[in-house]
């Protein structure tokens, strides 16, 4: 996770960016703190990546990179507000985790890390989902395969307002998902449907209630206080919903998965 230090909202690259209306950064920071103390509290090692000044969305450490046994790839952000904070994830995992045999590489093609990749590691013996079609370039999931030595399932976003597939599609546990099909092409919806006939459904009220935006460690699901209709889908599937109030980074377009980049070693 990365401390909201920086944290504003000064440019759109996202349809939940507005710049007329401005942060409360006291609040992000506390907001912040309590999902990085509720992880905690659950048992989660968090470690911190140190926030750079001039790049206000580092906030959201998911994008960075995504990691599947050991082996990281790493990011390439799509709008040059955001590509210097390649360097700093990349600076992370050589450094803080490089002792302990973690291998990054470098991607050739845009991508922007967890935002558009998810992994089920005992969904068909290990699958990745991938998503494209507004950050993340398709070229990038067959990289992502070759890096990461799991098979990948491409999946088409079409709507602008789900941008990245962590805003559409969540892992609830190893083998399962939770998603909201309009977010999807015709066809990736039918893909979806045939991997996970068990998915919990979501609707677009949930989506924009960044109730998706989620993370879960196969018993609790971390989501944010506005989902309250998303937390009662994932109780009635048997998981335990936990909210964290994160009003001020959705005004960036994120919400409680976002904010933590999971490392997989």
């Amino acid at each position: 996770m990365c401390p909201p230090k920086h944290f504003t909202v000064e440019y759109a690259i996202n349809p939940w960016m507005d710049t007329t209306v401005p942060v409360d950064a006291a609040l992000a920071v506390k907001q912040w703190d309590l999902l990085r103390t509720t992880l905690v509290d659950l048992g989660h090692t968090v470690h911190l990546l140190d926030p750079v000044a001039g790049l206000p969305d580092m906030v959201y450490a998911a994008n960075g990179a995504f990691s599947v046994d050991g082996r990281v790839y790493g990011a390439r952000f799509r709008h040059p507000q955001r590509a210097a904070e390649a360097d700093a994830h990349r600076a992370f995992y050589e450094k803080t985790l490089g002792q302990d045999n973690w291998h990054l590489v470098r991607p050739e093609h845009v991508n922007e890390g967890e935002g558009d990749f998810a992994y089920l590691p005992r969904a068909y013996g290990g699958l990745i989902l991938a998503g494209h079609g507004f950050r993340t370039e398709p070229a990038a999931h067959a990289e992502a395969q070759e890096v990461l030595g799991r098979p990948v399932v491409s999946l088409r976003l079409v709507d602008p307002a789900f941008y990245h597939l962590d805003t559409a599609l969540a892992a609830l546990d190893d083998h399962n998902v939770t998603y909201y099909p309009e977010a999807f092409s015709p066809s990736s919806q039918r893909v979806l449907r045939q991997l996970f006939p068990e998915a919990v459904i979501a609707d677009r009220a949930d989506a924009e209630a960044f109730g998706l935006n989620l993370v879960s460690d196969g018993r609790h699901v971390i989501l944010n206080t506005e989902a309250t209709a998303m937390a009662d889908k994932v109780r009635a599937a048997g998981y335990a919903p936990v909210h964290v109030e994160l009003t001020e980074l959705k005004r960036g377009g994120g919400s409680v998965k976002c904010a933590v980049a999971e490392l997989r070693p």
